[in-house]
């Protein structure tokens, strides 16, 4: 694919942007990627001045596009901000109007929820944002829907994320939608990212951090995938590991922000979209083969967690001419 042809992701910097979330979107959109034929993404940077000041003034950002570059974007990556009380320029706030007038698709890291709630953009849609200003989000933007407890927020053509890290599940997210579960599990093992943090899959958080990080879950993970078209319960994930169903429960929960059932169920989804995307035309040998027992049940279960029926799946990412096997 020439890269005139691929999907444009340009990342607006301002005065104070954060570097870590602009690493990510530089990693997850930005890198020539050969063991996938090449670049996903025509990427680039753009901001309102020759010269920002990254946050910190850890260092100053020069020799990227001007601001008029996003007017050429599909999707356009707006800055985040550690200051939420410091208004953004007008400049920015205008561009960033005037994409999402035309149908852009509009993507926020962590505070950049700020950026795009001040453009106006957000009034009545669902968003998150970093939890440690969720209240201060809550009180200034009240017209919009704020989840504070989701890793991030898919809108349709407005996405969001919370704290720093989630900006990877987010943009891997992206990749799902925008290349099918294959591409997705590709880039997140090229980025060393734990699998089970996939965007595709609906985790919630009740704590930013744990106060002791628990990798204990990783050789029960490992063993459940890939036994994932055998019968499964929760009481067999405890017995591997073991210890009672309320303490997985309680690892799971602090771990992975997920129960044991839902990172289970979640699993069994993106191996169906796998198997999908390798050519498997017969539901319900993909229904068997990804342990979600029946067509019935797989076609419910993929449409709750990828917004699309199966076949609506094969159409996008299967192999060329499968929609018409």
């Amino acid at each position: 694919m020439s890269q005139d042809s691929l999907h444009r992701v340009v990342v607006l910097v301002d005065e104070s942007s954060n570097p870590f979330e602009l690493g990510c979107a530089a990693e997850v959109f930005g890198l020539r990627r050969p063991e996938l034929g090449g670049l996903l993404y025509d990427f680039r940077l753009c901001a309102a001045a020759p010269r920002t000041r990254m946050r910190d003034g850890f260092f100053t950002l020069t020799g990227v596009a001007p601001l008029a570059a996003i007017d050429e974007a599909d999707t356009v990556i707006v800055p985040n901000r550690p200051d939420v009380e410091t208004p953004r320029r007008p400049v920015v706030l205008d561009a960033i109007r005037r994409v999402h007038a035309r149908g852009a698709r509009l993507i926020a890291f962590c505070t950049g929820a700020f950026t795009i709630a001040e453009a106006g953009v957000l009034d009545g849609r669902r968003a998150t944002t970093h939890w440690q200003w969720a209240e201060d989000f809550r009180s200034r933007f009240p017209r919009v829907r704020l989840e504070p407890d989701v890793l991030f927020v898919d809108d349709g053509d407005i996405l969001t994320s919370a704290g720093s890290a989630a900006a990877l599940d987010l943009g891997l997210h992206v990749v799902r939608r925008d290349h099918g579960a294959e591409v997705a599990t590709s880039v997140s093992r090229r980025l060393v990212f734990a699998a089970h943090r996939d965007g595709g899959q609906r985790q919630f958080i009740e704590r930013p951090i744990p106060d002791i990080p628990d990798d204990s879950l990783a050789p029960v993970l490992a063993w459940a995938q890939e036994r994932l078209d055998r019968p499964l319960t929760v009481t067999d994930l405890a017995a591997y590991a073991s210890v009672s169903p309320a303490t997985l429960h309680r690892r799971f929960r602090t771990e992975l922000g997920t129960t044991p059932l839902s990172w289970l169920t979640g699993e069994r989804v993106a191996l169906a979209c796998r198997l999908i995307e390798r050519g498997e035309t017969r539901l319900d040998v993909v229904s068997r083969r990804a342990g979600l027992g029946t067509a019935a049940n797989l076609r419910t279960l993929m449409r709750r967690e990828t917004g699309l029926t199966p076949t609506d799946y094969r159409r996008r990412f299967g192999p060329v001419g499968s929609e018409r096997r």
